[in-house]
């Protein structure tokens, strides 16, 4: 009976703190649409360090735009990597973006870029297709066949039974 009264109080109290947390990440997003930058970051970075996809989502948004934080690509590609390794399909098409531009590396990276793209396309971001869509037309025939490969490797892992 002990054990059940344990696993009772454990689910409950994980149903408690994913509400405050849901309740946190409307609350951030409130704040963003008041344009209170510094007010949301403060209700996003307790749940992104709990490793919150939409959490660390939106914080690379942040630092992607500049919104109250100065314009970081490095820091904003590290939030959104955080939450396309979840799954979080917005953030996989910040990462495609962010490699198709080239943004914040070195150089563009296509191979990834297609990848990520067809990655948020599973994970059901709608515009991730016609991204994809357009950065295919850039690439050379290796290079394609070189994302699929990638894009095995993650989809298995990602989207296990999709």
């Amino acid at each position: 009976m002990k054990s059940l009264f344990t696993g009772l109080s454990l689910s409950i109290g994980l149903l408690v703190t994913s509400g405050a947390a849901f309740a946190d990440l409307e609350r951030a997003r409130d704040l963003m649409d008041a344009k209170d930058y510094q007010a949301a970051m403060q209700e996003l970075l307790p749940a992104a360090r709990s490793g919150n996809a939409e959490a660390e989502e939106l914080i690379g948004i942040m630092y992607a735009l500049g919104l109250g934080v100065e314009r970081d690509d490095i820091r904003a590609f590290e939030w959104y990597l955080r939450a396309s390794l979840k799954g979080h399909a917005g953030a996989q098409s910040g990462i495609g973006w962010y490699y198709e531009v080239g943004r914040g590396m070195p150089e563009p990276d296509l191979i990834r870029a297609y990848t990520w793209y067809v990655l948020s396309a599973i994970g059901g971001d709608p515009d991730a297709a016609i991204s994809q869509e357009e950065v295919i037309k850039k690439m050379t025939p290796e290079q394609i066949a070189h994302a699929h490969i990638l894009i095995e490797d993650y989809r298995v892992w990602l989207f296990p039974f999709r």
